[in-house]
Order: C-alpha cells, then sequence, then structure tokens
C-alpha cells in the first residue's frame, strides 16, 4: 500500500482489520509505502480486509 507519513495510526487500522478476521500479518514500513506480509492463503481475505478500511 502507499501511505504519507502524515498517516499516523494506518498500521494500527490494517493490523486491526486483519487481527478481526484472525490473519497474522508481518508489516515493514517505509518512507513512501508499506508492505503487509500475510500468509498466501489468506491473501484475499486481507485484500478484502484493508479494502475495507477505504469503504471498497
Amino acid at each position: 500500500m502507499h501511505s504519507a507519513l502524515e498517516a499516523v495510526g494506518l498500521t494500527a487500522a490494517v493490523a486491526a482489520a486483519l487481527t478481526e478476521r484472525g490473519i497474522p500479518a508481518n508489516v515493514i514500513a517505509a518512507k513512501q509505502h508499506d508492505h503487509v506480509l500475510v500468509p498466501v492463503e489468506r491473501a484475499d481475505d486481507a485484500i478484502t480486509a484493508i479494502e475495507g478500511l477505504a469503504g471498497g
């Protein structure tokens, strides 16, 4: 995902959305984008959870 440095709490919001669905994740935060690593068999579930944060 692409994120701004001003987006404080973004990682927490993503982590909470994944936790609600029982999806384990590792987050690697970088300067201009973050990587969310999830088990491949839960990838579709994780995408749905993250899209839900944007109302998508």
